[in-house]
């Protein structure tokens, strides 16, 4: 989550090369990914626990 607010601050700036930010666009993708899957993992695990 931390590298993902790193991230999104450095896109939000503007001020890099597109081959960056389309690098930084790319690791961010798939860092959203993994805490999505994640997250997921944790619901159904809670969900399981409780149900």
């Amino acid at each position: 989550m931390t590298r993902l607010g790193k991230i999104a601050s450095e896109l939000e700036k503007g001020d890099i090369p597109l081959e960056k930010a389309v690098e930084l666009y790319g690791e961010g993708v798939r860092l959203s990914a993994v805490c999505r899957k994640q997250l997921d993992e944790a619901h159904i695990k809670i969900t399981e626990d409780n149900g």
